[in-house]
């Protein structure tokens, strides 16, 4: 797969209108699982003198077999029944035995890491084992197939018994529903059917009242927060929940739910842009996003793919992250992020063989036919080429009250600014709020700013990489004050206020804000309060940061513009920086005086979102900063 930065999809393309036939999109699918079956099924441990190992599939990068590996036994199936390859249907069994050894429990369940207690993981192994039987059980040698159907109900009995409405977060019940589900038609066991369609229609009181996002990713779940808003991520509701939920009204024919999850779908889709990456800035458990979507859940094309009958615009949501997934494959693995490979950050398998199953369910569900496509929903039903994404039109401004949230698009410029005052239970100094700048994206550039966590944290040390760089910092564009071992920011403060302003041309963001710490104090010295203005025009984006902090606070305006490894950076006479990226330059240009941060290699890389930047800092008590691209 080709190396590059990003403005990959969008920088190569441009605002592609159009959407390609069931059967391109069938092949991108199968290119891209035959290239990560390929790579797993070589970094099999085959080697009986390794008991610990024997059977699973290596992490080169975490050294280490991760606990749901197993679920690879779904795509290999498909690539066994695709391949006539017989090497995949001894992988398999070779899987099943690591995980009955290593990771199977007495109460029927599979942890999700070896050393790690949390079982719920268990749905998604149960959907993986389902469909790989459902599909490719004539395969299977007699004995094994057998073996997969005993320990399936022994996985059943589990999430019958202790996966409720309320277990873990929303996407383990949500999920469940299609797990349940189809377990009981593959075995046939009504009870199982029975459980699924009352978790399914639970979950009709988990999607937001506004504007119909699912809810839950956190607790708790029934109180909202003094803004009104509650747990949401973006990253698990279309890479995990909405799939699921998608999967089990198929195979039901539950109209009602397929209707609110196409209404969702459509809502989530606001949040894609037009590369294919999803704006996730925001999200509850943002300290998974990969820009692509989310490090251990599976991929949105079940969701979007399989619901393309319902809205024209869903296939191209599919495809679009598809080639996303595509640009971010380096010698056969998914890499966590599109600047991975250029920063030298190795991947997790955990990526790869999560994602393989989604585009496998894809091709063995099989695509709606061209014809359905937009029927139900009125969207579709002309040409191809006249379909896209929200974001590709230049519409202004868009409120999302559910989350805090605005999203702006003036000319080629896209933006996020969020005020969304959930925390994810309770970790503080997760996701970027405080009104703070957490997108901006150019159609010839990609992204030029983001957000990453105000604090990066291991929340799932086992799903996650560790940040070992001692210069390592936000992305997030903010006011911070370092006082007596304490951060304090401004993209901390979850009392911050936003007002919008302004129509297609011209749209004009104003932020009240104030620097406070993970815990939402104020600094000794007294309150800092902090203004901040972001004007988007077709020509520019003009960034104002001002404060009230005393001159002797050290108080620091930064601004991290995204850039990757290898591309030509300019410092004209302190106040000017220009990038020059493969299809456009863009220039950053300051009243103030810019400097460049010390960083421990040429750039500045975070895992969220898996992206590289240039630090730069301001001191005083204001500065306008002006961003264009030519």
């Amino acid at each position: 797969m080709a190396a590059g930065g990003i403005g990959l999809a969008a920088g190569g393309a441009g605002f592609i209108r159009g959407i390609p036939p069931p059967e391109e999109f069938a092949a991108l699918c199968s290119e891209l699982t035959a290239t990560w079956a390929k790579t797993l099924l070589g970094l099999q441990v085959v080697d009986a003198g390794r008991p610990e190992e024997y059977g699973g599939i290596r992490c080169p990068t975490r050294r280490m077999v991760h606990g749901r590996v197993g679920d690879t036994i779904y795509p290999f199936m498909h690539m066994a029944h695709r391949t006539g390859d017989h090497k995949y249907l001894d992988a398999c069994v070779l899987l099943f035995r690591w995980m009955e050894n290593r990771v199977s429990q007495p109460d029927g369940s599979w942890l999700n890491e070896i050393k790690d207690n949390w079982k719920g993981t268990t749905v998604f192994t149960v959907i993986a084992l389902c469909e790989a039987l459902r599909y490719h059980g004539e395969l299977m040698d007699p004995a094994f197939r057998q073996a997969l159907r005993d320990r399936l109900m022994k996985a059943g009995d589990f999430i019958y018994t202790t996966v409720n409405i309320d277990y873990g977060n929303i996407n383990y019940p949500l999920s469940a529903s299609y797990a349940l589900s189809l377990l009981g038609t593959v075995q046939d066991v009504p009870r199982y059917r029975q459980r699924g369609r009352l978790l399914a229609q639970q979950a009709l009181g988990f999607f937001s009242r506004k504007d119909g996002f699912v809810f839950g990713e956190g607790t708790p779940y029934y109180q909202a927060s003094s803004k009104g808003c509650f747990s949401v991520d973006l990253g698990y509701n279309v890479e995990e929940t909405l799939p699921s939920l998608a999967l089990y009204g198929l195979l039901n024919k539950d109209e009602e739910i397929l209707q609110q999850v196409t209404r969702s779908l459509a809502t989530h889709m606001e949040f894609m842009l037009p590369d294919g990456g999803w704006d996730n800035s925001w999200g509850t458990r943002n300290y998974k996003w990969t820009y692509w979507g989310s490090r251990t859940s599976d991929g949105c094309q079940p969701a979007y793919a399989l619901l393309a009958g319902r809205d024209t615009r869903f296939a191209r949501v599919a495809w679009q992250n598809a080639l996303l997934l595509r640009e971010c494959t380096h010698e056969g693995l998914l890499y966590g992020g599109p600047h991975y490979l250029s920063h030298g950050v190795p991947p997790s398998v955990h990526h790869t063989f999560c994602h393989s199953k989604a585009l496998t369910t894809v091709l063995d569900h099989g695509l709606p036919a061209a014809g359905a496509v937009g029927a139900a929903s009125g969207t579709g039903g002309g040409s191809a080429e006249r379909v896209s994404l929200p974001r590709e039109s230049a519409y202004g401004s868009r409120s999302f009250p559910d989350i805090q949230t605005w999203l702006v698009a003036v000319g080629d410029y896209r933006a996020t600014v969020t005020a969304y005052d959930r925390e994810y239970k309770a970790m503080h100094n997760g996701h970027a709020t405080g009104g703070a700048l957490t997108m901006l994206w150019h159609q010839r550039t990609g992204p030029l700013l983001v957000a990453s966590m105000n604090d990066y944290q291991l929340v799932e040390a086992g799903n996650m990489q560790a940040d070992e760089d001692p210069l390592s910092m936000p992305l997030t564009p903010r006011i911070e004050l370092q006082a007596d071992g304490v951060t304090y920011l401004s993209c901390s403060d979850l009392g911050a206020v936003v007002t919008v302003a302004g129509e297609k041309e011209r749209v004009v963001v104003r932020v009240r804000s104030k620097l406070v710490d993970k815990d939402q104090k104020d600094p000794a010295a007294g309150a800092v309060n902090c203004h901040c203005e972001y004007v988007f025009t077709p020509e520019k984006v003009s960034l104002s940061f001002a404060h009230d902090g005393g001159a002797g606070d050290h108080i620091r305006i930064i601004v991290p513009v995204i850039s990757r490894t290898g591309e030509t950076v300019e410092m004209t006479g302190g106040r000017k920086m220009v990038v020059r990226k493969a299809r456009a330059n863009v220039a950053v240009v300051a009243d103030q005086p810019m400097l460049r941060l010390p960083t421990t290699g040429k750039r500045v890389f975070n895992f969220v979102p898996g992206l590289e930047a240039i630090p730069l800092a301001f001191g005083g008590g204001a500065v306008e900063i002006v961003f264009s691209v030519y």
